[in-house]
């Protein structure tokens, strides 16, 4: 496949932040010619990729990061890949970058709005001053560096403030996804020592009141490590639940609390690779592990990408549809705040009260740049055209993906009718391990349809096959040669955990986990997770590849893949499938999806059943929960932790699927 789907204009070209960056090191680009401007940005990458610490030292510049201290080495390696050691010498701190330095701006900084369609505008001297209240609230509560602070909360402004004041004081921000239950919860405060919790009384879903505090409560109960719980109170006198109770010199509403507190906070001056960050992973492969993450690793990888590939400026309004326990709502916060670019959060759903909700809002809030999940995508979908078409949104530039595979026809439903056939979509992918993208496509060369284009600047990204050669057109696990500055500095309290999940499959090179494929022509495709990978007849298989032959169908909308056992092929196929609305199940079509997958994969990867349902279990960030599902279907009865299923009714739906 070599057709283009989208083609930078010169404009575009010409005013590129990388195009600035390509020129600045001695690059040329011909902004006339977009089939030589598309070769030397290639070269460009392969460049960043062979030297990635010379890359990173002129990013940095040019991206003008602020340091108390500058760094006097870019990187050392002498104890290996694995323990890195960046900007050696550097001091700095994510507040610093993304608070101190637009202090006393009155550009608007932070859109806000909540699920009943309450909006609040902060400048970026009001955030400053927000995030100061919280940091000596912290201070107050005996927080300081290194500690460990959590938070419980929707996707509301105050959550921006947490994470920064808590940054600003030198502890690490622990985000953890507001639908947890307590014991999910628990465990995460437990294993990481934490001091305080931000949460709030509770929050929307879909026009509902529910409780969050008195989750928080039952979480915390006998938890010796938790000092203070500070709660923000979202509802109002008519959703009020009644699970605010509080204990006496532990919990404190935030607007009796923190508000009470001078703005006027000092930033604390951190070591380059001090912890300000930690992420779980979601538990959906055992115990959740804590990635940990660095003032500068943030900031050069979160800078980076939103600075060339998604080319953002002052003036901007981006928008990633996230809640802040997935990895794209830190990402959005510093990536944005760092530049100067207005940020919109959100606490609802994509399509409560109305299916437009999303496109509703881009539109009202002139947002430039849009970011979302394909399943949330195909979810939209179903809803039909209508609802898309009557917003025109001039406002948007780029369109923005990540978190699983696209399909062909979902991309191009969201090329043409959100994008209007005129926006690239930046597909990008990478992780919680390392904050950012191992792939990411560059605004100034052709798209082709669902893909990622090129490894993402500084990242030395290959596909190796099971032997350890790389290969070219041909699926393979994605892997980095070489190190970079945002990679998980361990796992927490697992140094052997932390080498054994990424390090020990390949020598001296970081194993993601990731099915990927780079084609001849150098464009990047991914086909989900190796570890969800299934052996039939011998052979290797990617629930990508079968979902995306199904989602090519005009009737489905979704599908998820799971390899049950067989005595003779070792493991069959049986896929669970979600029709449009203008669809119904019938044996005709279960039979047309069948030969669907075979036309595309071969009679190998015939599926032995192909079952209707009317949903399918996803996270928080859309992705379909495919253990689950097998689980279900296999009739295990322990499913494990559920907390993390943002539509646990859909376990059902895998029960009754015909």
């Amino acid at each position: 496949m070599s057709e283009f789907v989208w083609t930078p204009s010169a404009e575009v070209i010409e005013s590129a932040n990388v195009t600035r960056l390509m020129r600045r090191l001695g690059i040329e680009v011909d902004a006339r010619n977009p089939q030589q401007v598309a070769k030397h940005a290639r070269d460009f990458v392969r460049r960043t990729m062979d030297a990635p610490a010379g890359f990173w030292d002129a990013a940095l510049r040019d991206m003008d990061m602020a340091w108390f201290t500058p760094y006097e080495r870019t990187l050392d390696t002498s104890k290996g890949n694995a323990w890195a050691d960046w900007f050696i010498g550097g001091k700095t701190n994510i507040a610093l970058n993304c608070v101190d330095r637009w202090a006393e701006s009155d550009s608007l900084a932070l859109i806000a709005e909540t699920e009943d369609g309450a909006v609040r505008h902060f400048t970026f001297a009001e955030v400053a001053q927000h995030v100061g209240r919280v940091a000596n609230a912290l201070k107050a509560c005996g927080v300081g560096r290194g500690d460990t602070v959590a938070c419980y909360m929707p996707m509301v402004a105050e959550v921006v403030f947490a994470m920064l004041a808590t940054q600003k004081v030198g502890a690490i921000f622990i985000p953890v996804f507001s639908g947890y239950a307590p014991p999910a919860l628990r465990e995460r405060l437990e294993d990481a020592g934490v001091k305080v919790l931000f949460t709030a009384d509770g929050s929307m879903r879909r026009g509902e009141p529910f409780s969050i505090k008195g989750n928080a409560d039952k979480a915390v109960e006998g938890l010796e490590c938790i000092k203070h719980v500070i709660v923000y109170r979202r509802l109002n006198a008519e959703h009020r639940t009644p699970n605010t109770d509080f204990a006496p010199g532990r919990d404190h509403w935030w607007h009796e609390f923190v508000d009470a507190q001078s703005p006027d906070c000092a930033t604390e001056r951190m070591p380059a690779l001090a912890p300000a960050l930690m992420l779980y992973t979601s538990g959906t492969t055992g115990k959740p592990k804590g990635t940990v993450h660095t003032h500068a690793g943030c900031l050069a990888q979160m800078g980076k990408e939103l600075l060339y590939n998604f080319d953002v400026r002052q003036g901007d309004r981006f928008w990633w549809f996230s809640d802040i326990g997935w990895m794209m709502g830190p990402w959005e916060i510093i990536g944005c705040f760092m530049h100067g670019v207005t940020l919109i959060v959100f606490e609802g759903a994509p399509n409560y009260p109305n299916p437009d909700r999303v496109w509703e809002m881009v539109q009202r809030h002139k947002a430039t740049h849009l970011g979302i999940s394909p399943t949330a995508v195909r979810m939209l979908m179903r809803a039909g055209d209508e609802w898309v078409d009557r917003h025109a949104i001039p406002s948007l530039r780029v369109l923005g993906s990540t978190g699983e595979p696209w399909d062909p026809e979902s991309y191009m439903w969201f090329f043409n009718k959100v994008g209007k056939s005129r926006l690239p979509v930046i597909n990008i992918s990478g992780g919680t391990d390392i904050v950012g993208c191992f792939l990411a496509p560059l605004p100034i060369m052709p798209l082709k349809a669902c893909t990622l284009q090129s490894p993402g600047l500084g990242m030395d990204i290959d596909v190796f096959n099971e032997e350890g050669r790389s290969v070219t057109d041909e699926v393979g696990y994605l892997v980095c040669r070489k190190p970079a500055p945002s990679m998980t500095r361990s796992l927490w309290k697992n140094d052997d955990k932390y080498l054994e999940t990424y390090w020990s499959k390949f020598p001296e090179v970081w194993n993601h986990g990731d099915w990927a494929k780079v084609d001849k022509e150098g464009y990047w495709f991914l086909f989900g997770r190796a570890d969800d990978t299934m052996k039939i007849a011998g052979r290797r298989v990617g629930p990508g590849e079968i979902e995306a032959a199904l989602i090519d169908h005009d009737a489905v909308s979704e599908a998820a893949a799971i390899g049950v056992p067989d005595q003779l092929k070792g493991t069959e196929v049986v896929c669970f499938v979600v029709l449009h609305k203008q669809f119904q199940p019938s044996e005709e079509l279960r039979k047309e999806l069948v030969q669907t997958v075979v036309n595309a994969l071969g009679k190998v990867d015939r599926p032995k059943a192909v079952l209707f349902a009317s949903d399918l279990p996803k996270t928080r960030s859309a992705k379909i929960l495919r253990r689950l599902i097998q689980k279900k279907y296999l009739g295990e009865k322990e499913l494990g932790d559920l907390s993390s299923v943002a539509n646990p009714e859909a376990l059902e739906a895998i029960t009754s699927a015909t």
